[in-house]
């Protein structure tokens, strides 16, 4: 499975990490396979086992609502 790092991007912003943002816009590329990525997307405090189901069912998965 993979995921558009923009993605990733915006549910960084919406948490308020802009550094992690920033830093994950340099690191990561265009298309993220968590499982793949993992060590990195925990730098960036993203668990990657959350990230696949937060967007295995497509979409966003309620993760940047509210």
């Amino acid at each position: 499975m993979e995921i558009d790092k923009s993605q990733i991007l915006d549910l960084l912003r919406q948490q308020g990490k802009n550094d992690e943002a920033a830093q994950a816009d340099q690191q990561l590329p265009d298309k993220v396979d968590p499982q793949q990525h993992s060590d990195l997307l925990s730098t960036f405090g993203i668990d990657p086992q959350e990230l696949i189901s937060k967007f295995a069912g497509g979409g966003l998965g309620g993760l940047l609502d509210g």
